[in-house]
Order: C-alpha cells, then structure tokens, then sequence
C-alpha cells in the first residue's frame, strides 16, 4: 500500500500539432518534466490514450490527434503491512531475505501494495533512502516470480556501501535455473547486449543497441531433456538470465515470457513460474568490510518438479537431495 497526495487521478488534453512523430517522443518533448522512460510506462500501462484508443509508444501521431493523459495519484511513500518475512541474517546495516515467488519487490503503478518494500517496512520502519521513493532500502531486485536471496539497506551508508560492489561485480550471485533442452558444453559465458525488444515493448531481447550483458553457467545436471544449471550474471539487466538462455535456444522452465509453459502431464501442475532460485549470494558487510556468503535451499514448489523429473526414471533422486 501506498500514501498519495491526491485522492484521483489528473487528466490532460493535448491535440498533435503535426503529423509524423511518434508519440512517446512528443510527449517527451512538450512534457520536459517526465522522463520518456516514464511516459512509455503510462502508455504501456493505458494511462494514455489516442482518440481514447489504446495506443503504443511509437505508433507515429496525425495533425489533430486528440491525445488523453490519464495521470495515476502521486504516491508518496510506501506504507507498512505486517507480512511474514524469510529472514536468512541481520545487523544493524542490512537485512538479508529469502523472498518467496510471486512477491514484486517494490510498489509501481501495476503494484501499489502487498511487495516486499511494504513487508519490510513493517519489519524495519527506517529504510535507507533512495532516488526513487518507493524503493527504500533497494539495491537490487529479483523478478516477481524468482525466489530467493536478496541483501536490503537499513541505513544510507550501507546503501551506497552495496550500491558501490553491485557496479563494480563484485557481488557474488548464483542461480540455480532448469531450461529445456541440453546444453552441448557443460560451461560456459553467453556474452549478448540487452535492451527493449522493438517488436514487444514489455519485453527484453539481446539487441545491438542494448546494455551489455555477461551471464556465466555451469551444468549441474542433465535430466533427459533438461538441464538444470548453476548461473552466474556478471552484469544485472532487467530479466537478463531468462533472455540469455533463451538467446542459445534453452528457455527457462517455465517461463511463460521468454519460453514456454511446461505441458509434461507429470509436471505441468507443478511449474507455476519460471524454475530460477538465487541460492548465493556474497559481499563484504558494511559493518566490517569483511566478506560473508549467505545460502538459500530451493523452496518445496521447484524441490517437487526435480522430484517428478526423478520419478519419471529420468535421473536418480540425488539430485534432489543435493540441495536440500
């Protein structure tokens, strides 16, 4: 849940001076105050409308165009709610969580309440700030439906103490990730820049003009025509390991965005969400500089469809118990 300062939201008119343009570049144009990032979000979202049609942001703007902005309420600040927290370790810097699939870690226009910032905000009231104000003590996400370790800041020195390892890759991060298909090398670094996908806006792809984007991995197991995998991002792009894998033609179990829902009879009941668990993660702590690793098992949900691999005579069950 959020705070707002206004009960409703705000609307403004604007008619298309010209013909030609796209529509999020003139909106960033007459309406400096925004970010073209921000306004893209609003058009995805259906804040705003052409001729009070859904439009996209670069559908290309008629002399005339009546164009509708729809401004959401201005939230600001995330409020407390009291929900259950896995808490792997805490001092008076950091918090270190395993966060459960299903969970966004912030507030966002798609997701006012019920996040993880809210969860901590019950658990911890003072959060170190940030430059945007509905991610208190955020240094680093995980995808809604990937569960596992996260580091959060309680006061501003920790924050930028973190911040400072994230940028410079020297945090440790492991995944543990079942694809479809078998991988023909049983190591190696999928090297791709990342950025929006210009056939979807929603989503990413590997792109010439995109962030560059380093994901090393390791096989762990082969399960018939899976492969359960030890992934290693070097870099952290915005659903990066999904669309790497993708990228070499093993998608993410699951994964209903960059691969496709499992249909195995057996196991279809079981895969609710893409096979990815952050089981590691390591960094010198702010309050001694001193560097500590924190481990996570894979939680019941993806520990059950290793267990229906297994007893579909594909693999022996030791591959489960290795990460109980």
């Amino acid at each position: 849940m959020t705070t707002t300062t206004e009960p409703k939201s705000k609307a403004l008119q604007l008619i298309a001076p010209i013909s030609g343009i796209r529509l999020d570049r003139y909106l960033a144009e007459v309406l400096p105050q925004f970010s073209r990032s921000y306004i893209q979000k609003l058009i995805t979202l259906g804040y705003i409308l052409i001729n009070e049609q859904s439009a996209k942001s670069s559908q290309k703007l008629n002399n005339d165009d009546r164009i509708t902005i729809k401004f959401p309420p201005s939230p600001t600040y995330p409020m407390a709610e009291p929900t259950a927290l896995t808490v792997i370790y805490e001092d008076k810097d950091i918090i270190v969580i395993d966060k459960p699939a299903g969970v966004v870690v912030h507030p966002s226009p798609g997701h006012p309440s019920h996040t993880l910032v809210n969860a901590l905000l019950a658990h911890c009231p003072s959060l170190a700030s940030s430059n945007d104000i509905m991610r208190p003590g955020i240094v680093h996400r995980l995808d809604k439906d990937t569960s596992g370790l996260m580091v959060i800041a309680k006061n501003d020195y920790a924050r930028q103490f973190l911040v400072n390892q994230f940028k410079s890759h020297a945090v440790t991060k492991n995944y543990l990730a079942l694809v479809k298909g078998r991988l023909p090398h049983e190591q190696g670094i999928i090297e791709a820049p990342i950025g929006r996908d210009p056939r979807n806006r929603k989503r990413m792809a590997p792109v010439e003009t995109g962030k560059e984007a380093s994901t090393q991995y390791k096989v762990k197991e082969y399960l018939n025509n899976y492969t359960l995998l030890d992934v290693a991002p070097k870099t952290g792009r915005t659903h990066q390991i999904r669309v790497h894998l993708k990228a070499i033609g093993c998608p993410v179990v699951g994964d209903s965005v960059y691969g496709t829902r499992c249909k195995h009879e057996a196991l279809a009941p079981w895969v609710k969400r893409q096979f990815i668990h952050a089981y590691r993660l390591g960094f010198r702590l702010p309050s001694t500089n001193k560097y500590q690793e924190f481990t996570c098992p894979l939680p019941p949900d993806l520990k059950q469809v290793l267990k229906l691999i297994a007893s579909q005579r594909l693999k022996s069950y030791s591959v489960v118990e290795m990460y109980d």
